[in-house]
Parts: C-alpha cells; structure tokens; sequence
C-alpha cells in the first residue's frame, strides 16, 4: 500500500475542518452544560489528585448505591474541559445512575503518556470514594468519546493490584467507547496534531490499546457512519485485534459524524444511550419509572 501524505491524515483526523457545524456544536454543547449544572444536583471540582487538572464534577441520583458512569471527554488530549460535556449527565441520573466527569491534563502542558496515569487515579478515587457519595464502587463504567475512547480503552486494560493492593483486580465494569483511536501510529503523521502530542515510537507502542491484551471487561465500539474511513477503520480495528469475546459490540451509526454521535448518547431513545444503560444494569431501574 502506498504511503499516505501528512495532509491525507490531516483530513482524516481533523474532525473540525471535516464538520462545518462542529463550532455551532461544541457551542451548543457548553450552553447545555451549563444548564444541567444549574439544574443538577451536583458537586463541582472536587479533587481526584494534587494536580490542579486533577478535579471532577459529580452528578448525583436519589437512587442508593446507583452504578457509576464516568465519561472522559475527548478534544485530542489537548482541547475541551469537563465544564462542556456536563450535559451528558442528566440524562442517566434521571435513570438512576451517578455520573462523574474529569478533567485531566491537556497536551503539551503534560505528556500523553501522563495522561493515563492521571485517569488511573481518578479510577482508584472513585474505588474508594463514590460509595460516600451514594455510588457503588462494584458497578463502575467507561464512556469516552474520542481520545476519552482511547483512555476508556487503555483503563480497560490497567492491571489495578499493580496499583495499590485494595483495589479490585477488576475495577472496571464496561466500556463504551465512542468514535475512539486504538492504534495511534497515524497520529505521528498528522501534521495538526503531532506538534501538541509529540508522540515517539516507543510512546505510540506503549499508549495504543491495540496492542494491549483484550481485558476481560466487554467494550462496546461504536462510530458514526459518516466518520472518516480513518476513524471507522480504527473502530473495526479493536474489534480485530481483542476479538468478539472483548468488544461484542462493534457498529457504525448510519448518518453521524464525530460529534453528534454524542447526541445518540443523551437521547434515552438513542442507540448509544441504549448501550450504555445496557452496560450500567439500568433495567431494573426503568421498571419503576
């Protein structure tokens, strides 16, 4: 196959140039997150680590010991902040779920392979916090959009007694990993990013998910069908490379693109929404509604 040019992956990955809508939509995204805030049950910016980035905001349910839901935001490791992506909150703690929304260091003020080990902490807090807070720390899920799916992907996979020895080996429940990169070899040729993400060889080797062994919690792959043939590639990519027994879903969604696919996550009649309800055990909850 030939070599693709830097401005190929440029137009493969740059999902801003490739959405014409896309300002109108982040836009539209933090005037949403605004208002679940106010009208939320909500604390803001409580702290997971010493680091300043290290803060999340939690969203509370009146149900007791409800599943966790943590949604790790995308914008390339290097843009967005929890404060735009609040509005995926309401719409699963009116279902009975707690949602948690980090934020964690942005590129290049800390490296990518620092990144991770911030969300490992995170992870390790929620363990042994969210029960105080009316979560249940035996029923703790993924849902990344974008880099957040390549983070989500990469917690699958942490080896949580290596650790700290009170963690549960596993930790993790599921994962929903939306529009996500499982192989980040491309990125090095991507002229618009690789100036922020200075990834090396080694660095790509030892961040992407697809190399990793399929971890034994079920990640659910989805991509919206009118992504790039980069991004759907990378999503049929971890289905290949962990198998069927690990990512048991892997689908397009006809008709979206890389960021209204997060529209299907809030919409309780939505695909992605199902998904994640499926993930949470949230059947027994609708029940009663």
């Amino acid at each position: 196959m030939a070599e693709r040019s830097p401005q190929w992956h440029d137009e493969q990955y740059n999902n801003r140039a490739r959405v014409p809508a896309s300002a109108d939509i982040l836009a539209r995204w933090a005037e949403a997150s605004a208002l679940s805030r106010q009208k939320s049950v909500c604390q803001l910016d409580i702290a997971y680590g010493s680091e300043p980035a290290e803060r999340l905001d939690l969203f509370s349910t009146d149900v007791a010991s409800a599943p966790v839901l943590i949604f790790i935001h995308g914008g390339y490791w290097r843009a967005l902040d929890k404060s735009d992506h609040s509005f995926v909150a309401p719409a699963f703690t009116d279902e009975g779920a707690l949602v948690l929304v980090p934020n964690y260091g942005l590129c290049p003020q800390v490296s990518m392979e620092h990144i991770p080990m911030q969300l490992v902490r995170l992870l390790a807090w929620a363990w042994r916090h969210i029960a105080d807070h009316g979560g249940d720390p035996n029923r703790i899920v993924l849902v990344g959009h974008s880099a957040g799916a390549h983070l989500a992907a990469m917690l699958a996979c942490c080896d949580w007694k290596s650790v700290a020895p009170d963690l549960p080996r596993h930790l993790v429940k599921g994962v929903l990993a939306i529009s996500g990169f499982y192989d980040l070899a491309p990125l090095r040729r991507t002229p618009f990013l690789q100036g922020d993400l200075q990834l090396s060889a080694e660095s790509v080797r030892r961040l992407s998910p697809a190399l990793f062994p399929a971890p034994e919690a079920p990640v659910y792959a989805l991509v919206g069908g009118a992504e790039s043939e980069e991004f759907r590639r990378q999503n049929r990519l971890i289905r290949q490379a962990w198998g069927a027994r690990s990512v048991p879903i892997c689908e397009e969604l006809a008709g979206h693109n890389h960021f209204d696919i997060l529209h299907e996550l809030v919409d309780p009649q939505g695909r992605v929404h199902a998904l994640a309800r499926k993930l949470l055990d949230l059947r027994w909850y609708s029940a009663l509604l």
